[in-house]
């Protein structure tokens, strides 16, 4: 491994996020890892979709930044628990290779979800630019491609995990943003850890409903925004 390869560290709640020492730049907030993904993208995003929209099957999510499939693996269990089907479309330029994640804790931190843990690595291992049903409730499709270049499907809610603007400022520029919210469905949901003024100033540009909403450990907010009907 060199000094530029992907190191795992540990975050403040015991998870493992990856280091990019090439950009200055981890996966995950320092400040929890699994705390993060929880708060963001379950919470603030999948569960407050569902209660707006229950009886509305399938979910149709797109993430953007597959990156150390925690979001991924969390929403199948989430499909799994609730009985709901949920279809899912994840992009990742960049794949992770297996001895960084096969070393990730992420199966450790709850031992009520052990039912769960072979999950977390045929989500790596599973084929890129194919899609098929991993469980009774949860289909998955993983594409190795960009933001730019990708075909984006009609979506419920968008996790939008890139790394941040500093580092890859391309992603957050608003004709992406305006590609996404395009394909969004009417009452649809974006959720992101970002809360960046810009953002939220390009968020209500396309006429988008923004809500304040608390962040997770360690940052005061998050973004939220919900696609008009």
């Amino acid at each position: 491994m060199t000094d530029k390869a992907p190191k795992i560290i540990t975050t403040e709640d015991g998870s493992h996020s990856v280091y990019l020492p090439e950009i200055n730049e981890s996966y995950h907030s320092s400040h929890g890892a699994y705390r993060e993904s929880i708060h963001v993208f379950l919470l603030y995003g999948l569960e407050a979709w569902y209660a707006r929209n229950r009886g509305k099957f399938p979910i149709r999510i797109f993430e953007v930044g597959f990156g150390t499939g925690l979001n991924a693996w969390l929403t199948l269990i989430w499909a799994e628990q609730n009985q709901v089907p949920v279809l899912y479309h994840t992009i990742e330029p960049f794949p992770l290779p297996a001895e960084i994640y096969n070393e990730l804790n992420f199966t450790q931190m709850d031992e009520t979800l052990t039912h769960y843990n072979g999950y977390f690595k045929r989500l790596h291992q599973m084929e890129w630019d194919s899609g098929k049903p991993l469980t009774d409730y949860f289909n998955i499709k993983k594409e190795k491609i960009s933001l730019q270049d990708v075909k984006l499907y009609p979506s419920d809610i968008v996790y939008f995990d890139a790394f941040s603007p500093k580092k890859q400022p391309e992603l957050w520029e608003d004709t992406l943003l305006k590609k996404i919210h395009e394909s969004m469905n009417p009452k649809g949901v974006f959720v992101t850890y970002c809360a960046a003024g810009h953002l939220k100033k390009n968020l209500l540009t396309l006429e988008m409903e923004l809500d304040e909403v608390p962040g997770p450990p360690g940052k005061k907010e998050m973004t939220r925004a919900w696609k008009k009907e």
